[in-house]
């Protein structure tokens, strides 16, 4: 009897074995492969940059200020394309 509730066990680690794998697989299906990793970084890098720009220009008051935001804002947006030109 002992010997048939080892099987349930066995089979249950198979199941789950197998899931975990299907998962991986759908993960791995879902993302295109990166020809070059350090260029994506340096995408997300600057795109986080961006994100904290956008972020200062929202909250500051000052028109001058403002102004310089905005430029560093354009130059990182060049710097993204040129950047994402060479992932492709």
């Amino acid at each position: 009897m002992g010997d048939s509730g080892e099987g349930l066990i066995d089979n249950e680690a198979r199941i789950q074995e197998r899931m975990e794998e299907l998962q991986q697989n759908r993960n791995h299906a879902g993302k295109p492969q990166i020809k070059n990793p350090e260029l994506n970084r340096q995408v997300e890098s600057l795109q986080l940059a961006r994100k904290e720009l956008v972020r200062s220009i929202e909250q500051t008051a000052h028109a001058k200020r403002k102004q310089q935001l905005t430029a560093a804002l354009a130059d990182l947006d060049r710097r993204i394309a040129e950047v994402q030109s060479g992932l492709e």
